[in-house]
């Protein structure tokens, strides 16, 4: 019986290695097809498919992303997103844990009411701001800044992130925070030296989503950057839609774009795991 149990579980673990297995090659095969693409020529992909690459890979080359660094559009845009991502990240992380800590254990008039209404605002979609926020932006001389697509971006990801902090920083034991209290500690000090430590994991988690956001986004920065402040995603769109054909800067464009959130997952990748299962058992 042991045995049979024992072969069991075996074949369940097996079956679940290999669909696993099968999952990242599916989810590799676009990026490894890509980055191979990248080190090609023009001509050879437009004459032949990026898996013929692995059977001469003399004829792959760097030449095409010397050509993307020497481009002062790609890398201005490039540089504009960076510019773009980690402030946009670091003021959602600040903002939303100092409200977080607020709601979840500052007593003031109107505290539930007014996170009602940051909850609210999770279901508004991001579209429905988009034409009021321009005008408004134009009236005051933000539209078309970087700052513009910065302030628009901690706006809208501000109520998830003080949502997620405030449910996160509620389950600290409330013994914790009051032996603190009799210490002399105020709630400053006690939001940085006990909150924040203990919070690490679902900040960190909650930065790790919202860079991704933000690096990833189109939508927001087609609308209110101009070409001096547009970031990646716009500027290969635009050489996508003037020069459809191409790849060559294409390719590594969007490898490029694509392997900086991957470096900040992998990163962050235990605080990200840690701050997940953390939320899950609490």
């Amino acid at each position: 019986m042991s045995t049979h149990t024992g072969r069991t579980r075996w074949l369940g673990s097996s079956l679940v290695q290999l669909l696993l297995v099968l999952v990242a090659l599916v989810w590799i095969t676009p990026l490894a097809g890509l980055f191979l693409s990248s080190l090609r020529s023009e001509r050879d992909n437009a004459s032949d498919g990026w898996w013929t690459a692995l059977a001469d890979p003399a004829r792959l080359s760097i030449d095409n992303y010397r050509a993307l660094f020497d481009d002062s559009g790609i890398v201005q845009a490039f540089w504009n997103t960076v510019v773009i991502s980690v402030p946009t990240t670091v003021l959602v992380v600040g903002v939303a844990a100092l409200a977080g800590y607020a709601f979840a254990w500052l007593r003031f008039p109107g505290r539930d009411t007014v996170f009602l209404v940051v909850v609210g605002l999770l279901v508004v979609p991001v579209q429905i701001g988009l034409l009021p926020v321009a005008r408004l932006f134009g009236a005051v001389g933000l539209f078309g800044t970087v700052a513009g697509v910065i302030l628009f971006h901690v706006a809208y990801g501000l109520p998830f992130a003080v949502f997620l902090l405030r449910n996160y920083f509620a389950e600290i034991p409330k013994e914790m925070l009051e032996a603190a209290r009799l210490d002399g500690g105020s709630e400053w000090r006690i939001f940085l030296q006990l909150v924040l430590p203990l919070g690490r994991p679902a900040l960190a988690s909650l930065a790790i989503f919202q860079f991704l956001w933000v690096w990833n986004d189109m939508l927001v920065a087609l609308l209110f950057a101009d070409s001096s402040s547009q970031p990646l995603t716009v500027a290969l769109q635009s050489q996508m839609r003037q020069f459809g054909s191409n790849i060559g800067v294409l390719a590594p464009g969007a490898f490029l774009s694509l392997v900086v959130p991957l470096v900040v997952f992998f990163a962050f990748q235990k605080h990200f795991v840690r701050g997940v299962m953390a939320g899950s058992v609490k």
